[in-house]
């Protein structure tokens, strides 16, 4: 299995605004910049962790980004299934469907591999992902200077 690239950066900026500072409110702009991710990526991720919950955007002056608590301390497997959405692992019923989809066995046993990928994650959080050696990591991150 293989996560979406959308998912890849979620975790990416999620885990970089774990390690900065409570007052730093970095903009999705600077966060893009030090995860390595094109800022149109980042902004559509943005909203879509806004939306669940697991990031705060603030517009303004001191606005900015913030990992909300239950973006550091909720579950990574739930987080994932939301990011990554409950479909087949394969496409059955793509155009066109597979001949065996009828009978076959293979759609069960991976949407069972799935589930236990996701339940493997679910005792872990953001929190967990951030500590040493990574931490350190994410905080040399730096922006990039512009122009």
């Amino acid at each position: 299995m293989r996560l979406t690239k959308s998912t890849d950066i979620a975790l990416r900026i999620a885990m970089r605004l774990a390690v900065v500072d409570d007052d730093a409110n970095p903009t999705t702009r600077e966060v893009a910049e030090a995860v390595g991710v094109p800022y149109t990526h980042a902004a559509k991720v943005v909203s879509r962790l806004q939306h669940l919950g697991v990031v705060e955007a603030r517009r303004g002056r001191g606005g900015g980004l913030a990992l909300t608590f239950a973006g550091r301390t909720g579950s990574l497997g739930l987080l994932l299934r939301e990011l990554e959405g409950v479909g087949d692992v394969v496409g059955c019923e793509d155009d066109p469907p597979c001949p065996l989809r009828a009978a076959c066995r293979l759609r069960g046993a991976l949407r069972t591999a799935q589930e236990a990928f996701f339940a493997s994650l679910d005792p872990l959080c953001i929190g967990d992902l951030v500590t040493s050696p990574t931490g350190p990591v994410l905080l040399s991150l730096t922006i990039r200077p512009t122009g």
